[in-house]
């Protein structure tokens, strides 16, 4: 089990001090702990960090955070924009190695969030509007909010062969991207940022059942479940709706039987902490009894990915996953992000204290 409040520091330290993040303030897709090198630079990945920086900032009021939270978002606005296109490129390349020349919608949806979470932090409102300039991309050149283009092909923007995994394809998950829309539309009024999200999220509730499993390997069923949890959290802010509630606790018993079903011979940190957030999100607004032995059972299993190192590019960080016994040799800001935010949220339960607001979900 983890040790109350240690978890949080260690993860915050790997954040800062790894070297996952660049002096420059793009944050790598992970670090491989048996090749000793960093992925490239992913904005996906900056824009996932950027709202760890901010949420990690309000949970300790460290100032740490609140500078790597603005490096990071300085990186997105004057580095990874592409100027010409006005759209951001699915990866960043500081030393002349060619990244793929592709944009993803999931990805500007989440680089949005990142910059509405420091707004939010800092009030400043320079971040504001590079929310709405990310956010007004997704609605230009990606197609119809309902079922937007998935990936696209740079410099021209045509849509990417829908072949592969999930992520060339249209989906339910893309629900947690437009969720940037109704916190753009919350924060300005402009309703149609609210009419984007609504519209996404009538198509979701629509398709979100032939989502799960999807595929006949197990393993590639598992990579569903990380997808289809962040449908479920784009479903929060809908949870007084008959049909949002009844999608969640539909999806939670769903996503969690498969996890437990494919996790002896492949399980994603990821899936534990999204599947642990999402019950006591649910649990708090009333519309799912929260089953404490699974979710205990999330925490204890999220918590057990937390790296342990003399090494300072490991120590504190958390790992993918696990293939077969094996621990997958990638330590993840993404699964350090959700598995830190998920097991402090299960320390605020236990505690009795509220949760972080729904808009603070990284």
């Amino acid at each position: 089990m983890f040790e109350p409040n240690s978890f949080l520091d260690l993860a915050g330290r790997w954040l800062l001090d790894s070297g996952i993040q660049t002096p420059a303030g793009g944050v790598a897709r992970y670090y491989r702990s048996d090749a000793e090198t960093h992925c490239r630079v992913s904005t996906e990945i900056t824009g996932y960090a950027l709202s760890a920086f901010a949420y990690l900032h309000g949970e300790t009021g460290q100032a740490r955070y609140l500078e790597a939270a603005r490096r990071a978002a300085r990186f997105l606005h004057t580095k990874a924009w592409n100027q010409q296109a006005a759209i951001y490129p699915f990866e960043y390349s500081e030393d002349g190695d060619q990244a793929p020349a592709l944009a993803y919608f999931f990805d500007s949806g989440i680089i949005a969030r990142g910059f509405l979470a420091l707004w939010r932090a800092t009030g400043e409102a320079q971040w504001l509007a590079a929310a709405a300039e990310t956010a007004d991309s997704m609605a230009r050149d990606f197609g119809p909010a309902s079922a937007p283009h998935p990936i696209l092909l740079l410099p021209e923007k045509s849509p990417a062969p829908r072949h592969g995994n999930w992520s060339y394809h249209p989906g339910c998950y893309q629900l947690k991207s437009a969720m940037a829309w109704l916190e753009l539309y919350e924060a300005t009024g402009e309703q149609g940022y609210l009419s984007g999200y609504e519209q996404s999220l009538a198509q979701a509730l629509e398709t979100h059942r032939r989502f799960l499993p999807g595929d006949d390997d197990p393993h590639r069923v598992m990579d569903r479940l990380h997808a289809y949890a962040y449908f479920l959290e784009g479903l929060l802010p809908r949870l007084d709706r008959p049909a949002c509630a009844e999608a969640m606790r539909w999806g939670i018993q769903e996503a969690a039987r498969w996890r437990r079903a494919i996790a002896p011979t492949f399980e994603r940190s990821d899936v534990c902490a999204q599947l642990l957030r999402v019950r006591l999100y649910a649990a708090a607004a009333g519309v799912a009894e929260l089953d404490f032995e699974a979710a205990q059972q999330e925490a204890e299993k999220a918590a057990a990915y937390q790296a342990r190192s003399e090494d300072a590019r490991v120590d504190g960080g958390y790992f993918f996953g696990r293939r077969n016994g094996e621990m997958v040799p990638h330590v993840n800001p993404v699964s350090t992000a959700f598995c830190t935010q998920a097991l402090e949220m299960w320390r605020r339960h236990l505690e009795g204290l509220p949760l972080p607001s729904r808009q603070e979900l990284i």
